[in-house]
């Protein structure tokens, strides 16, 4: 092991299972593949107990010891540890017994879940001496990184699709980072961002850094586990850009298990697409265990990636675990917002009526029982894509300041209870 590794051992190739030392690096030499950090669990177990995390601070940093940081985080100590949700009146209109929602729609600080792998990524790059960081972005990880990397002192560049939401181009540029609108989709984004990366001393966080970088989402995985008294759900339903979320959200609950903090279950993990971008649901639906690029064209513009970085393993997870996948339309994604926000007060962006629409097909389906429990993981706050449900979502009735005039509404109202 590494001088001042913490808990982890080495970068390792997902593929050939080649060992790499904790640098920045995310690609193996001899195959290409995906190189992912591993850890000491031998020496993990000692001291991450049920005890042990229940009386740490409330971030996701109560299971440090599995995520990859050498010494204590610097950047993001107050992120993670959002609400699960008991969604009853949800579960009624989707028609199951019992329904959770991990809400990291107002995870700290940019209300998505990218601040918990954002706040590894900058943890790290730190311990590795970087001052500069940097991502490809469809727009949530801008937003975070801008604003953590402002908080943590460092000089932060984002790219994104130039066609972005302007919501989130305004929430990057807020923080003082530097934002580079590319005339192209995100996967041109990204082909220039590793170019950038191979040239310049930069910490990306989703190139160079991505093997940690992912594992932050593994906090949300272990979160769902703690607040269900130590359980792992039957059924857990996530949505897929580049399917690492669904990918780590799995791991996490490996870890849990090899870590005995939550007994051994079949579970099953569900991945959602919108239809406009859905190379790996496609492909699952198909009987695939590899994927079509395609080009995007969803209002999900979160999930627009049309070659995913891990849809492949994306995939194996999918079935590994006996899970499924579906893909819901621009007008199924504004309903499942609209159902999030009615019955549970949840509003969510895009990505959101993805996961929430892809499993009510999936209960409708049987694929998830109805007379099971499952969990929807909503990843973004809908304040941020607003353009998408702006016209689909009711209108103002507007009056004079009069009595009179405001019973006659109400008198209307009453009359076509189907307008209100």
């Amino acid at each position: 092991m590494e001088k001042h590794a913490g808990f982890m051992k080495a970068l390792k190739c997902r593929e050939c299972g080649r060992e790499y030392p904790l640098i920045a690096n995310h690609v193996c030499d001899f195959d290409f593949g995906p190189l992912e950090v591993v850890y000491d669990y031998e020496r993990i177990k000692h001291t991450l107990t049920r005890a042990a995390i229940q009386t740490r601070p409330k971030s996701m940093w109560r299971f440090r010891e599995l995520l990859p940081v050498a010494g204590d985080p610097t950047v993001g100590l107050e992120v993670g540890c959002t609400p699960l949700i008991k969604a009853d009146r949800l579960a009624r209109r989707l028609g199951i017994r019992e329904l959770w929602v991990k809400n990291d729609t107002v995870n700290y600080p940019t209300l998505s879940f990218k601040d918990r792998v954002v706040s590894v990524a900058l943890s790290r790059a730190r311990e590795l001496g970087f001052t500069i960081v940097a991502c490809a972005s469809t727009g949530n990880l801008a937003n975070s990184v801008a604003a953590n990397a402002a908080a943590a002192s460092l000089k932060a560049y984002v790219f994104i699709p130039a066609d972005l939401e302007q919501s989130k181009v305004l929430n990057s540029l807020i923080y003082g980072a530097t934002v580079v609108g590319i005339k192209g989709h995100y996967d041109e984004v990204n082909r220039l961002c590793a170019e950038i990366a191979g040239k310049y001393p930069w910490a990306f966080v989703n190139v160079n850094m991505r093997p940690y970088y992912a594992e932050g989402s593994k906090s949300m995985g272990f979160e769902i586990v703690e607040q269900l008294g130590w359980r792992i759900p039957p059924h857990t339903v996530v949505c897929m850009a580049s399917g690492s979320l669904l990918t780590k959200i799995h791991k996490s609950y490996q870890e849990a298990i090899k870590m005995e903090l939550a007994p051994e279950v079949h579970y099953r993990v569900h991945g959602a697409q919108a239809t406009g971008c859905s190379p790996i649901s496609t492909a699952q639906k198909a009987g695939l265990d590899f994927f079509k690029p395609v080009k995007p064209n969803t209002i999900a513009k979160s999930l627009a990636i049309g070659t995913p970085a891990d849809g492949f393993y994306a995939l194996k997870v999918m079935k590994e675990t006996n899970g499924c996948a579906d893909d819901v339309t621009d007008d199924e994604i504004r309903e499942g917002i609209k159902l999030l926000a009615e019955c549970e007060g949840i509003f969510a962006e895009t990505a959101g009526g993805v996961t929430v629409g892809v499993a009510k097909k999936l209960i409708a389906s049987g694929s998830i029982p109805a007379d099971d429990a499952a969990v929807l993981c909503i990843t973004g706050n809908g304040l941020k894509t607003l353009d998408a449900v702006a016209g689909h979502a009711g209108y103002t009735r507007e009056i004079k300041p009069s009595l009179r005039e405001f019973e006659n509404l109400l008198e209307a109202e009453t009359r076509s209870p189907s307008r209100a």
